[in-house]
């Protein structure tokens, strides 16, 4: 569903993603670790086409991000980190606004998109409300609603649970690894309890450079009885 052929993305001198490559499967849900620097918001953003690569290839269901950036953005479901949004908007005002931007005219057919997003989010209690008097938990969820709204096979999440308190961190966690069953999922997290949780593969990125890809049960193998953070912290040391 989602391949990655040698990503490379230069900042002035600093080369911020390294020829980074990899393949999720419908069904996978891919941790996406690594310390702040390493280039994972870079990547996911060079695979979703907010960024062009300076080399390198990524494909969503076939489509090559560069030479098709709009088809792909159909099939993509995107949360980017921070979740932004139109804060003067109430929260049904805003998925309605992106659901006619995903091309749905329809007014019955954008409501039925909207609610169906709202109650998988939790939304309910405050679909009424201006965005910019939401917490930050609230927030975060108005933006994995926007990134359900257009049922998509491929999913791109930046940090979903960001924000959310330990409930709201569950609830979210069992509606991607209920969505994963026959979607492919790229999740980006810094807790590593999540990816014990749901995820199927872990990609380690440090310095650019993917240096683990592999289940988390291969990785927990690394170091018997250590925890993750751990095994981390060895595989990371030495960058900020």
């Amino acid at each position: 569903m989602i391949e990655v052929k040698g990503l490379v993305k230069t900042y002035g001198n600093k080369r911020a993603v390294d020829g980074v490559s990899f393949t999720v499967r419908a069904g996978d849900i891919l941790g996406f670790l690594g310390p702040n620097g390493a280039g994972k918001s870079t990547t996911m953003k060079m695979i979703t086409g907010y960024l062009r690569p300076d080399a390198g290839t990524a494909t969503v269901a076939g489509i090559d991000v560069t030479a098709d950036p709009v088809a792909v953005k159909s099939r993509l479901g995107y949360l980017p980190e921070s979740a932004p949004a139109y804060g003067e908007m109430t929260v049904v005002e805003f998925l309605d606004f992106i659901a006619e931007v995903r091309g749905y005219r329809q007014k019955a057919e954008r409501r039925a998109r909207v609610d169906r997003a709202i109650a998988r989010t939790h939304l309910e209690p405050v679909r009424r409300q201006a965005i910019e008097t939401l917490s930050k938990g609230y927030k975060q969820r108005v933006g994995f609603a926007q990134a359900l709204l257009h049922e998509p096979p491929c999913l791109v999440l930046d940090e979903p649970t960001d924000g959310l308190d330990p409930n709201q961190k569950n609830e979210v966690r069992a509606l991607i690894k209920t969505m994963s069953a026959d979607r492919a999922v790229i999740l980006s997290t810094h807790i590593l309890e999540e990816v014990e949780a749901i995820c199927t593969r872990i990609i380690l990125i440090s310095q650019g450079k993917v240096v683990v890809d592999e289940t988390p049960a291969a990785f927990r193998a690394r170091k018997p009885g250590a925890r993750l953070d751990e095994i981390f912290r060895d595989l990371t040391r030495g960058e900020a």
